[in-house]
């Protein structure tokens, strides 16, 4: 397609510790990134019934979208459209004036503990799944919204009554919720609408019609007394142009003049990360790596079997149709909490020097579940991994270099493990292994993620989601054309890509680390 205008395409990509303003160029073939701005994020702890709840400042984060966007006008251009992408699962509750009607809670929020058991006890799990087919994690939203309708944010009946609201419940009418993408689009445009990537970590939409599931939102109602009527907005599929951005809310414009349309990108930020994998052809499987390690496929359905639900794989839905089947692992999350204790002690090492130490350090002499919960909270992870090599039979590490190769060598057989799985429960093989991300800069995990699987590794883009996020986006608004292998070629045109061969020699150390572990 042929442009009279250089295509600025604004990325707002929003994370739980830190966001940014990103514009991606794109001409001759490739994106150009400029980030405009960053700033930092972070749960709000404010007292609350029963303890401390923890709260997003959602008005800080709106802030700094706008100041973002101008910058993006200001310092680059024009902007020919704009995504947004967050997190999951986390929402906004709009009152009958269109206004937030209160805080928006973080999803480490303890008000939801004990709530999946509830839900479970009326609604079976495994018919859930059969539906949703999406991982148990206290923290989904369904499980929020059932800790909002027994605290009053929500219209709530009583499962006897035949479904009539409860008084407590009546000035709870007319909510609207939003998912925090759409939250901020709701508030760029004045649509509210809810993106289906994002919208499939609620735990509400029927992951075969990719819509939300009537049936389930009526159990909800006649067995817990949560009343959903009217809550959820229009669902849309990513590439959905929302609307163009209002001018007397931000005076951000296109290169004629016009208001920049908003497009429903991949707005959670796994579905533009994987949307940026940059696979030439299907038989791909990835690991978006960051703080959290997110391995799968790619798949045209969802996999809502028994065994999959009992192996706590995930069924969120991607762009184009797509389904993300994965399985969260924890990823450098250790590490970085290692890091952050060892500097608290006084030891001070780049992460060039960590990486360096570890490389030299013998592979396989510790690993450990890095699933383990133990690993789950903050806190001294090289004392956690010592406990765990004592209960296990396996030698302590005896210095950082062995930590840091611990902690990577544990890493690469967890991806191997749910790599296969994913494989074995749904039917499909696998060619090569993308990954993409901040984590790809640690070149050891790569090679031993090669090494662990015996596949190909192709690591980057490292900014899969800013990426992912801009060309749908940018097809969205008409800017571009394509399908997503033809997404994915421009990324791959427009990124620094390192391939890492496996060493067949080193299976045989990996299936014995394997068995030592999980038997």
């Amino acid at each position: 397609m042929t442009n009279a205008h250089p295509i600025h395409v604004g990325a707002v990509d929003l994370g739980a510790s830190s966001g940014r303003v990103m514009v991606g160029t794109i001409a001759d073939g490739r994106i150009e990134l400029t980030e405009t701005r960053r700033f930092a994020n972070g749960p709000i702890p404010l007292p609350g019934p029963g303890g401390e709840r923890l709260y997003w400042d959602v008005l800080h984060l709106w802030d700094e979208i706008r100041q973002g966007l101008l910058a993006a006008v200001r310092d680059v251009g024009p902007l020919s459209a704009v995504g947004i992408d967050t997190w999951g699962v986390d929402y906004g509750l709009l009152g009958p004036s269109g206004l937030l009607s209160g805080q928006v809670s973080a999803y480490r929020c303890p008000r939801t503990r004990g709530v999946p058991e509830e839900v479970f006890a009326a609604i079976p799990a495994p018919e859930m799944y059969s539906v949703n087919g999406l991982q148990v994690q206290d923290f989904n939203t369904l499980f929020q919204l059932v800790a909002e309708s027994r605290d009053g944010g929500l219209p709530r009946a009583t499962p006897a009554d035949g479904g009539v609201v409860s008084a407590a419940g009546a000035g709870s009418a007319q909510r609207t919720m939003l998912l925090l993408p759409d939250l901020f689009t709701y508030w760029l445009t004045g649509r509210p609408v809810a993106e289906i990537t994002n919208a499939s970590t609620t735990g509400l939409v029927d992951a075969r019609e990719r819509a939300w599931s009537a049936p389930l939102l009526e159990r909800l109602h006649t067995e817990l007394g949560v009343d959903l009527d009217g809550v959820l907005p229009e669902v849309v599929e990513a590439g959905t142009v929302v609307g163009p951005v209002r001018r007397d809310v931000v005076d951000v414009f296109d290169p004629d003049g016009r208001p920049t349309p908003v497009v429903a990108v991949g707005s959670h930020d796994t579905a533009s990360a994987v949307a940026a994998v940059p696979a030439a052809g299907s038989d791909f499987a990835y690991i978006s790596c960051g703080t959290w390690s997110l391995v799968g496929l790619e798949l045209d359905a969802p996999v809502l079997t028994e065994a999959s639900r009992a192996a706590n794989f995930t069924n969120e839905l991607g762009v184009d149709g797509t389904v993300r089947y994965l399985k969260n692992v924890m990823g450098l999350w250790v590490f970085n909490e290692a890091v952050r204790t060892w500097r608290e002690q006084g030891l001070e090492l780049s992460y060039r020097e960590l990486d360096a130490a570890a490389e030299a350090a013998d592979p396989l002499r510790t690993v450990v579940d890095i699933n383990d919960p133990v690993f789950f909270n903050p806190g001294d992870m090289a004392a956690r991994i010592d406990d765990f090599a004592i209960r296990t039979g396996q030698p302590r590490p005896r210095s950082v270099g062995e930590y840091v190769r611990c902690i990577d060598d544990s890493l690469a057989l967890a991806y191997r493990r749910a790599m296969r799985e994913a494989s074995e429960l749904s039917g499909k093989r696998v060619g090569v292994l993308h990954m993409v991300g901040g984590g790809i800069s640690n070149r050891l995990l790569c090679q031993l993620a090669a090494d662990a699987t015996g596949l190909k590794v192709v690591a980057g883009p490292a900014e899969g989601t800013a990426l992912g996020n801009i060309v749908v986006a940018a097809r969205g608004a008409g800017l571009i054309e394509g399908d997503l292998t033809a997404l994915r070629k421009l990324v791959r045109n427009s990124s620094d890509i390192t391939e890492y061969a496996p060493d067949p020699a080193a299976a045989a150390g990996w299936d014995a680390a394997e068995r030592q572990l999980f038997g």
